[in-house]
């Protein structure tokens, strides 16, 4: 069996993860687990292995166990909608021929293609009969999509025991096109920090009764005037070090009046964050905390009045921004003391890595080896979350990059329906790890 069949039965194993734990089909993730033993002989043979509730530990001892690489990946995928995709979700069916194959499959790229390519990678270098420089830890967390608790937990383990690694690489950016204007050569966005996030219910009542009977401002209303004003006061956008960092990086490689505009990014500032504020909805969140309504409810029937109507909101909190003062903007904005602000969950903005130093350096020279050399490796501010922002406990050094090339559709279809690899890409990936694993 090749490695491209080994990513296709793996792919085919549904283990969602589910808001509810109740819901969560754990016979699926002990298939997952079963499958990567059989698969991956020779790792299960040499690594250490431990179960930390559901999520999988593995410890390859190295030369020294000083500054370990931690490499994460997650197991569980997000639930699909079937009938929305060209080829079923959980066929991982092969698409295009050669350089245009394609698989298409739930976890292609979130994130069973880095799972699966760094396995690969350890079994290749295992059967290489190759040591690594420093221990090497795979920390594959089981409900990363929802909760978070196994990357919690093996960071528990780990500060425990006095693991303080050298690295650590989660998922993050990508190898993109067009990141930035004027610059021609693709870009390796690799995440010195992800935004924190928030979840916030809106309420509004009301004593309830017959629809025939309204009143003047019934609850879904005055939720829905809630709304347009929380739509209409949007937080103020601004550069954090991150987008700067950007920038910076960017400007040698981009021609003038851009190159200045970029290497002084703190002096362009007003300029730079009205630019990607109006550029689109990824730039918009580089520069600003951003807070939409995802989820709505109301009366039971349709001619019953609401006694309750409920929003959820969801908030993404930029470098800087804190939970407490979110929930006072969202106050402020509101302005109906009627109105119930709650907050159900979140956490606060990451610590934001070096963009410099031994540890850059070396996924830098990484990625110009293994990818390649015209690619340019940038910085940047992650705009969704991961399981990196619980290492940022035992580490300074932590940093998000999927050593994939994708396209804007490829990105797009992330969390949607119809997501999917490129053969020679994912491929390309499993080069990125084995060269990382034994680079000093």
């Amino acid at each position: 069996m090749d490695p491209v069949d080994r990513f296709r039965e793996l792919l085919r194993i549904p283990t969602i993860s589910r808001a509810d734990p109740s819901h969560v089909d754990a016979g699926a993730f002990a298939q997952f687990r079963e499958a990567l033993e059989r698969l991956y002989p020779l790792l299960h043979a040499t690594l250490e292995r431990e179960i930390v509730g559901g999520s999988l530990l593995y410890r390859w001892r190295g030369a020294s166990p000083d500054e370990p690489l931690v490499l994460l990946a997650h197991q569980d995928v997000v639930p699909v909608v079937a009938e929305q995709w060209q080829h079923p979700p959980f066929a991982a069916q092969l698409v295009g021929a050669g350089t245009d194959a394609q698989i298409h499959a739930r976890g292609a790229i979130d994130d069973k293609g880095a799972l699966v390519a760094i396995v690969e990678a350890v079994e290749a270098l295992l059967s290489d009969g190759i040591t690594p420089p420093r221990d090497v830890y795979l920390a594959f967390g089981h409900d990363e999509e929802t909760h978070g608790s196994g990357a919690r937990g093996l960071v528990a383990v780990l500060r425990e025991r006095g693991v303080r690694p050298g690295l650590v690489l989660d998922e993050g950016g990508a190898v993109v096109d067009g990141v930035l204007p004027g610059l021609a050569q693709p870009a390796a966005m690799i995440g010195v920090a992800e935004r924190g996030a928030a979840t916030f219910v809106l309420t509004a009542r009301e004593t309830g009764g017959h629809a025939s009977t309204p009143p003047r401002l019934p609850a879904p209303a005055r939720l829905a005037r809630a709304i347009g004003r929380l739509q209409r006061s949007p937080f103020r956008p601004r550069l954090t070090p991150a987008v700067r960092a950007l920038f910076a990086s960017a400007a040698r490689h981009v021609g003038e009046p851009l190159r200045t505009v970029f290497a002084s990014a703190r002096a362009f500032a007003p300029v730079l964050t009205r630019a990607l504020a109006l550029l689109g909805p990824e730039t918009n969140a580089l520069v600003r905390t951003t807070a939409v309504v995802t989820e709505l409810s109301g009366a039971d029937g349709y001619n019953v009045l609401a006694t309750r109507a409920r929003a959820w909101v969801n908030v993404r909190l930029l470098t800087g921004d804190t939970l407490d003062g979110v929930a006072g903007h969202l106050r402020r904005a509101i302005a109906d003391p009627g109105i119930e602000i709650d907050r159900v969950e979140g956490w606060e903005p990451s610590a934001v890595s070096p963009w410099r130093g031994p540890a850059w350096r070396r996924l830098a020279r990484t990625v110009g080896s293994a990818l390649g050399s015209e690619i340019v490796v940038l910085p940047y501010l992650q705009l969704g979350a991961s399981d990196s922002r619980f290492f940022t406990e035992i580490t300074d050094a932590v940093y998000r990059f999927t050593p994939f090339r994708l396209t804007r559709s490829e990105r797009d279809a992330l969390h949607a329906h119809d997501e999917r690899i490129g053969v020679d890409v994912w491929l390309r990936g499993i080069r990125f790890y084995r060269e990382l694993i034994v680079a000093a």
